[in-house]
């Protein structure tokens, strides 16, 4: 390691692989190690990588139902109380109770779907802490393959058991080629 590079920060472990399937197992052994802050990268999806990742189901979902139920409230609210409590006109025997719903179904139903979509478009970019306009991966020159031919792990330097020589030295143990690591500033 250079001077310069003791003075920088490391902000992952990376490691090539050069197969799908070394990539799977590898991704099972770093699961079973106990990293939390880690990835893969391939230049195509890999059919049960979640599993092997110990990947549970996203949290946006839950996300956006409650996005949908405040986009219901909110509709609700803003036409029952001034219709109902605040002026309620009787106009023909039209009622000002509860009754009124099926005139105010349009209006509950797109917000329910506006607040929805504006839930999931922002609640994606929260869950994957965007925007971030450099990432440290795109300066090391062979993460430029991982699109046509070349698998990588990165373990992130913010991990818990994140050790700067200990992490190197399992990614080589897994089976990862030419493990190195990323500095912030690279």
């Amino acid at each position: 390691m250079t001077a310069a590079a003791a003075k920088k920060e490391p902000f992952a472990a990376i490691a090539e692989f050069t197969t799908a399937a070394e990539l799977y197992h590898a991704a099972e052994k770093v699961r079973d190690k106990g990293y939390r802050f880690w990835d893969v990268h391939s230049p195509f999806p890999i059919h049960g990588m979640n599993k092997a990742m110990g990947l549970g189901r996203s949290y946006l979902g839950y996300l956006i139902f409650c996005g949908g139920l405040t986009g219901f409230t909110t509709a609700a609210l803003l036409e029952f109380i001034p219709s109902s409590f605040l002026y309620p006109l009787i106009v023909h025997g039209k009622p000002v109770n509860f009754f009124t719903v099926p005139a105010f179904f349009p209006m509950m139903f797109e917000l329910t779907v506006l607040f929805s979509a504006f839930t999931a478009f922002f609640g994606v970019f929260v869950l994957n802490r965007l925007p971030r306009f450099h990432h440290p991966l795109f300066a090391y020159r062979p993460f430029r393959r991982v699109t046509r031919d070349t698998f990588f792990i990165v373990i992130e330097a913010v991990d818990p058991r994140f050790s700067e020589t200990a992490t190197v030295e399992f990614l080589t143990e897994v089976g990862g080629k030419e493990a190195t690591l990323i500095y912030e500033d690279d």
